[in-house]
């Protein structure tokens, strides 16, 4: 599981370290210069979300904060990491290679301040083009997928996720995370967006559903939760979150040893379902 040095999304990372470290794996960690972790402790306190955050008294309260930010569950899960080892002292990822590995787990996270080196590392392009072309498990959560799009196919020239089936953060949960944070947080009004269009882009274009389907064999490989569905207003209103025993607010694709995913509110959902693709359970 490589990381940003900083500014990670703690639920993506916490939650999936400790399912798939419960189901036996283990997982180890890397990060760009092997220096420990930390996410984005805005998503992990959720102070820093709402107008009066910077108010002394007033900062522990929560309002926005205890919506968007990590839950208590996500939070436990991020504590109990952070005292494991392999969190504590990581790997670089020019140690990393395709070949040491079983599997791939790319978490996400929005901050631009430390997530854009995460997405923009030649280093991790390569490492994840490299598990692709072994027909590694891959799984990629929110950001997480952005990384993948960009990661060049040396045979192709193309995306790894040119001809899969993917999701990744929708640009309707990126948008409505931004407003919401541009009134909580006014004085930093792109906390949400990573990356921001251009003059005479029009909006969504920089947004990673944007990117990621533009990397695509086909607009239609990009998937969302299909308007029929009857949990469709559960699953997309940015509220609901899934837990180890509920997957109904969840929305997670598979295209055979590749899974993927939106938001933290699926993180559960994905890493059961990553589980059962390295147990040789999906293929």
């Amino acid at each position: 599981m490589p990381l940003p040095e900083r500014d990670s999304d703690p639920t993506e990372v916490a939650v999936a370290w400790q399912a798939l470290t419960a189901a036996g794996h283990e997982v180890v960690f890397a990060t760009a210069t092997g220096a420990s972790a930390a996410s984005d402790e805005i998503m992990l306190t959720g102070r820093g979300l709402d107008p009066w955050s910077g108010i002394p008294g007033l900062g522990s309260l929560r309002l926005l904060g205890g919506i968007l930010g990590a839950n208590a569950d996500a939070r436990a899960a991020y504590d109990q990491m952070r005292r494991a080892p392999a969190f504590a002292a990581p790997r670089t990822w020019s140690t990393l290679s395709a070949a040491a590995y079983d599997a791939l787990f790319l978490p996400g996270g929005h901050r631009a301040r430390g997530m854009r080196a995460y997405l923009e590392s030649d280093v991790l392009q390569r490492l994840v083009a490299a598990f692709f072309a072994a027909g590694k498990p891959v799984a990629a959560i929110c950001h997480g997928v952005l990384l993948a799009a960009r990661s060049i196919d040396l045979q192709t020239g193309r995306s790894v996720l040119f001809g899969r089936r993917t999701t990744s953060l929708t640009w309707q949960l990126e948008r409505a995370a931004w407003r919401i944070g541009r009134i909580g947080r006014f004085w930093d009004p792109n906390y949400y967006r990573t990356y921001r269009e251009a003059p005479g882009e029009p909006a969504g274009f920089m947004s990673v559903q944007a990117e990621v389907t533009r990397a695509l064999a086909r607009p239609e490989d990009y998937c969302d939760v299909p308007r029929d569905d009857p949990l469709y207003r559960r699953k997309t209103d940015g509220r609901a979150r899934d837990t180890s025993t509920d997957e109904t607010p969840a929305f997670v694709v598979r295209d055979g040893r590749y899974c993927s995913a939106r938001w933290p509110g699926d993180v559960h959902t994905l890493a059961r379902t990553f589980d059962r693709v390295l147990r040789g359970e999906l293929t």
